[in-house]
């Protein structure tokens, strides 16, 4: 019986991280972390590590900021500055991919990721202001 209460706990997280954009940004964010870290050590890795770092955690936290600002306003800000922030990301690992000889079948996984996050912060934003 333990072990199929675990199993459902398991599943329902799986699925909450799938759904929830909080979740997806966070997980992504360690994704991230994780490709970074296996990154050759040489200068140009470096600097284009350094910003793709800064940007796709600035998308999560952004979302967090926002779950505590004064306003609707704010609340839409923060979302717009994550949405700018995963724009950014897809330009850092475009040039990975593109200028350097990482592994291109992660960095494909990564922007598929920061596609759909884009795609679902892009929505929340439009209905946002449209409620606004």
């Amino acid at each position: 019986m333990l072990t199929q209460s675990s199993n459902l706990k398991t599943q329902n997280q799986n699925a909450k991280r799938k759904t929830e954009l909080r979740y997806r940004c966070y997980y992504f964010s360690i994704d991230v972390i994780k490709f970074l870290e296996i990154l050759p050590q040489k200068r140009t890795y470096w600097i284009i590590a350094d910003q793709l770092l800064r940007s796709a955690t600035s998308i999560g936290a952004n979302i967090v900021e926002a779950k505590s600002s004064s306003s609707k306003k704010d609340f839409i800000k923060f979302y717009i500055i994550a949405l700018k922030s995963a724009n950014e990301t897809k330009y850092w690992l475009g040039l990975l991919r593109d200028a350097t000889d990482a592994d291109k079948e992660k960095i494909r996984t990564l922007l598929n990721e920061v596609e759909e996050i884009s795609r679902m912060l892009g929505s929340s934003v439009l209905t946002l202001k449209k409620k606004n």
